[in-house]
């Protein structure tokens, strides 16, 4: 067969390497072999064994001057009878070669073979010593830098962590299947559960099934792999496996059980894309039951650490002293809110909880949820997804220039002093610098003349106005702030299924923890069952809890005749039953302009000096009473809040409550 005949060539050239003959010209010889050029290979072979090569031998001992007398002897004798030997065996050729050019004298390759071992018993009984100390050569040193090398390649090179990395295990196996291939009859695994980390050991794997135990291959085993590819590294890689594995007094039951479990536990490495349940898969390995587990029992156990991953674990007992003296955790450090009475009330907003804010219709809520994930994103840095299924994205855009450009927290960090409504940034009006001689209107905003193009009009409001100028340095600024954007989506109908799906796609891919839902309602299919609302609540509390968010929804309130600072659950215009699945809940109503005098607010929950509600002529400053109505955190006082929609300034004052005479 071909193949035998290109082990035989092989194993010639093993020779005659042995002999020190011409290295080039041996690996020029490989090469036709691999090419499949046998009878050109043993033309060469043939004349390089006729060639004396006792040059070569020569200066190749003088390089070795570090080595003791006694060693240099002995290597010079071992070398000059295994050249003398190699010598003595001339090729003679057959005088009609066959035109097939797998033929190879098997007389010859049989008392080569004599030789071989010939060779060896007389090494042993001479005491030919074959190990050369640390500074006896520097080709000690070469061919362990290469080993070295090597290896550390292979640790680069693999796709495991190093406890799913066992090359003793895999090489033990291959060794098996070599020796004895009929054991691929029982022991086989199939290509789906097939995951070597060494693709020279997969390689071997592959021949083993089509070649050396093709015929007690099953089918299934063979199913969806390819041929191997036979080369002289890999003709040399088996017979060292053979000899190496044929002394280990190995179970196969064992080695395949052992590999067929390392297998699986890599295929699901893989295969999971969470970080913290890829390092749970990796520490079954040290499972003190593992070396009993079956296989399955390391497919349930999988199963078992995807589970309760989802569920957050801890040992109550360990570090309590560290807990208690680091202060530092998710009860006492939330992020700010950018108002001081919620934020100290709720402790800040924390991941792992879920938060709701509920008002009536056309009140604010998409610009109170711009105004919170703004100050998330610039003054935290954090990124942050928002959700609406209410504004589109030129809204929330709009929204967010006018909150950037006016928060005055936010006005720290871009450096611009300037203050813009929202119709301003729509209409596109600009007020000219002092200096500025150009037409403006009544409201004293510069006129883009007729014949010019929004184009011309901006080239010349780069140079006739401070505040345009201002406004581009904010958006620029907002442009550049990367690793705290603020990512949006728009969703109208959608399923709870979407929902959840979408708020992981972006944890998965941007890490974005903070998320922002604007308006919780319920899912498509359910549209008019307000009991619903309470299941998708629940999808976000258990998405916050087993993925360690920050989830805010905006809720809707009835129209109803309650006055503000008497809001409770029941003026939900869904279920109140929702409210079971919050951390935090907050009802936040305007109070009307005539009764801004039957209200009075103090800086201190318990004060003895109170503020009244002052009146503004502009109707754009509202006054807002926010009731805490759930607070798993401890207090649940009742806020004033003054706020401009126009700017998107939300101000928090103080403590509401009502005047004396107006509480009945």
């Amino acid at each position: 067969m071909a193949n035998d005949n290109v082990a035989k060539l092989y194993k010639i050239l093993e020779v005659l390497e042995k002999a020190e003959k011409d290295k080039d010209e041996i690996d020029e010889i490989r090469k036709l072999i691999d090419y499949g050029k046998l009878e050109e290979a043993l033309s060469r072979i043939r004349k390089l064994n006729n060639q004396n090569n006792e040059n070569k031998k020569e200066n190749k001992e003088e390089t070795n001057k570090t080595k003791t007398s006694d060693n240099i002897e002995k290597k010079k004798r071992g070398r000059k009878k295994k050249n003398e030997m190699v010598q003595e065996e001339k090729i003679e050729p057959e005088e009609n070669l066959p035109e097939d050019d797998n033929y190879i004298d098997n007389d010859y390759q049989e008392n080569n073979k004599e030789n071989l071992e010939n060779q060896e018993e007389e090494a042993k009984e001479q005491k030919v010593d074959t190990t050369v100390k640390i500074n006896e050569t520097d080709d000690y040193y070469e061919e362990k830098d290469d080993v070295i090398y090597k290896e550390d390649v292979k640790n680069k090179e693999s796709i495991y962590p190093m406890k799913l990395r066992n090359e003793d295990l895999e090489k033990i196996y291959i060794g098996l299947l070599l020796n004895n291939p009929k054991l691929i009859a029982k022991y086989y695994i199939i290509n789906e559960d097939c995951y070597f980390d060494d693709p020279n050991l997969l390689n071997i794997y592959k021949s083993i099934l089509f070649t050396e135990g093709g015929e007690f291959t099953p089918e299934i085993a063979k199913k969806g792999f390819n041929f191997s590819v036979d080369n002289n590294e890999t003709y040399m890689l088996k017979q060292k496996l053979k000899s190496e594995i044929l002394r280990e007094n190995t179970n196969p039951e064992k080695i395949y059980t052992e590999l067929r479990k390392l297998c699986i536990l890599r295929k699901s490495y893989l295969e999971e894309p969470r970080e913290d349940v890829q390092k749970q898969i990796i520490n079954i390995i040290d499972y003190k039951l593992y070396d009993r587990m079956s296989a399955d029992e390391i497919k349930a156990a999988i199963v078992q650490v995807s589970v309760t991953q989802k569920f957050k674990q801890a040992v109550l007992s360990e570090d309590l002293t560290e807990f208690l003296e680091k202060g530092e955790n998710n009860l006492t450090n939330g992020l700010d809110l950018p108002f001081n009475i919620l934020s100290s009330v709720f402790k800040g907003i924390r991941k792992g909880e879920t938060m709701a804010f509920a008002m009536p219709s056309n009140s604010g809520k998409s610009r109170f949820t711009i105004n919170l994930s703004a100050y998330t994103a610039f003054v935290h840095k954090k990124k942050v997804l928002v959700i609406s299924n209410e504004m589109s994205e030129e809204k929330m855009k709009l929204c967010l220039i006018t909150t950037v450009l006016n928060n005055p927290e936010i006005q720290k960090l871009h450096g611009q002093k300037i203050s813009k409504t929202e119709g301003e940034l729509l209409e596109f009006k600009f007020r000219p610098s002092k200096e500025a001689k150009v037409n403006v209107d009544e409201d004293g905003f510069i006129i883009q003349e007729p014949n010019e193009t929004r184009k011309e009009f901006i080239e010349r409001l780069k140079k006739v106005s401070d505040e345009f100028n201002k406004t581009i340095a904010v958006t620029d600024w907002i442009n550049s702030q990367i690793n705290n954007s603020i990512y949006f989506i728009n969703i109208t109908d959608h399923t709870n299924d979407e929902l959840q799906k979408v708020i992981m796609n972006y944890y998965y891919k941007e890490k974005i923890e903070y998320v922002f839902y604007d308006t919780l309602k319920t899912d498509t299919a359910n549209i008019g069952n307000g009991e619903e609302i309470k299941r998708t609540a629940t999808i976000l509390s258990n998405l916050a809890q087993n993925f360690d968010m920050f989830i805010c929804s905006t809720l809707q309130l009835t129209e109803s005749t309650t006055l503000p600072i008497n809001l409770t659950v029941n003026d939900l215009a869904v279920s109140r039953t929702v409210k079971e699945v919050l951390d935090t809940l907050c009802l936040i109503k305007q109070i009307a302009r005539d009764d801004l005098d039957k209200y009075e607010y103090s800086l201190e929950e318990v004060d003895t000096k109170f503020f009244e509600l002052e009146k503004f002529k502009d109707p754009d400053v509202r006054y807002y009473a926010c009731v805490v109505d759930k607070n798993r955190a401890g207090a649940k006082p009742k806020v004033l809040f003054r706020l401009n929609l126009a700017y998107n300034i939300w101000n928090e004052l103080g403590y509401l409550k009502l005047r004396v005479g107006e509480q009945k």
